[in-house]
């Protein structure tokens, strides 16, 4: 095969991607002309902004005065978030939703292409056209990836800030390298987990950088609009319960697993917290170890998946840094454990299990297990792969390639 027949079918990949991208924004345009109501989250997103260009309360118990009558959720993004939400203003509101999910398809061809073409392998996009746009048709299959879509969320653009700052910009030492990172932690405060990333992995300018951009925005707000950003930062973003009942089962983080074992006991998310705590002594040397011996993309999401775990409240739709790791699995050739996480996410097996009200109290032992999935999961994923590395240690202490 002539070295130009990999980039040529990449290149045709990527063509083929961007007319699945704009279908769905054709089905944006469909839904907005029908009138359907599809992306309350993406209608928050613009009511924030709005509710910011009209001076008033962005963090107010009562329903936001720009959103449509039809959603009832308040605004629980950081300060920050709104002026950055300005441009869905300039949508018409029952377009927001096709233009983020647009954006938010193009975000997945994004993240697959950067993570496919690791270090130290062969890109899946160069070997078939077809891979770019059947492996984002599989991914639209996902629970959290379906559902982020269908909420209108933001999850998807935010994952592929990460993911280019840390696998691109990082890895070339741009001197924008964490600022991504900033900005969406700016956005939704759960990305501040890949900034300790930089750090343990040893690139300090960078997530001083991230921590640096991040504080910068936040800083503007209280100049801005200080009542509000003192309002947020004192009472919404230490209250969990703000954004939906911690202890239904889309929460799958560390601290609804507990909140539903313990009936809502007050000291549950202190437990959380401490199981947390012991799980990063072999998350953190796992990142470490990882990206020592060059696999960045891997380190990269065992912090992902520990800050799934460590966030209070990590809806099921926060989930898509699945995504990443079926690609990275198939990239190694972890067929049967991509399959393993591939039938997991497509199963909405959290969709299944009954759940709402006081029906996660009554659950027994299976149910538990099944609505805890996500979370059991990712756990016994870090501790296998840290278990697995040990015996690497063990077996050769200089060893820095699998």
């Amino acid at each position: 095969m002539s070295t130009s027949r990999p980039a040529s079918e990449a290149r045709t990949g990527r063509v083929l991607g961007g007319v699945l991208a704009l279908a769905v924004l054709a089905l944006g345009v469909v839904v907005w002309l029908a009138g359907w109501h599809l992306g309350a989250d993406s209608a928050v997103y613009r009511a924030g902004a709005l509710t910011l260009l009209h001076g008033d309360p962005l963090y107010t118990r009562d329903v936001l005065t720009a959103l449509p009558d039809w959603v009832r959720l308040p605004f629980t993004y950081t300060p920050a978030a709104a002026p950055l939400f300005l441009p869905l203003a300039l949508v018409p509101p029952g377009l927001v939703w096709g233009v983020l999910a647009f954006l938010s398809v193009v975000a997945l061809m994004v993240v697959i292409t950067v993570v496919s073409s690791s270090p130290g392998h062969s890109s899946l996009l160069g070997r078939s056209r077809w891979a770019l746009p059947a492996g984002t048709a599989i991914a639209l299959a996902l629970e959290p990836v379906w559902k982020t879509l269908f909420l209108g969320q933001i999850n998807l653009i935010l994952m592929a800030f990460v993911v280019l700052d840390v696998l691109v910009l990082s890895a070339r030492g741009s001197r924008w390298a964490g600022v991504l990172i900033g900005v969406a932690a700016a956005i939704k405060l759960t990305p501040l987990i890949f900034v300790p990333h930089l750090f343990f992995t040893g690139r300090w300018k960078d997530g001083l950088r991230a921590l640096g951009t991040f504080v910068a925005l936040e800083a503007v707000m209280f100049a801005v609009i200080p009542v509000e950003a003192a309002r947020f930062w004192r009472d919404s973003a230490t209250d969990p319960s703000r954004v939906g009942s911690v202890h239904w089962i889309f929460n799958q983080s560390l601290n609804g697993l507990v909140n539903r074992a313990t009936h809502l006991a007050p000291w549950s998310l202190a437990v959380a917290v401490g199981v947390a705590a012991v799980l990063a002594v072999p998350a953190v040397w796992l990142v470490v170890r990882l990206h020592r011996r060059g696999e960045d993309a891997g380190a990269l999401l065992v912090t992902a998946f520990y800050g799934l775990l460590l966030s209070p409240v990590s809806w099921s739709h926060h989930w898509v840094w699945c995504v990443p790791l079926l690609t990275l699995l198939l990239v190694k050739g972890w067929r049967w454990v991509a399959a393993a996480v591939a039938a997991l996410f497509a199963s909405q097996i959290v969709m299944l299990v009954p759940n709402g009200g006081d029906t996660e109290f009554g659950w027994g032992p299976g149910w538990s297990v099944l609505g805890n999935v996500y979370v059991l999961a990712a756990a016994a994923g870090i501790l296998g792969l840290a278990a697995r590395e040990l015996r690497l240690v063990r077996r050769s202490p200089q060893v820095v390639t699998v």
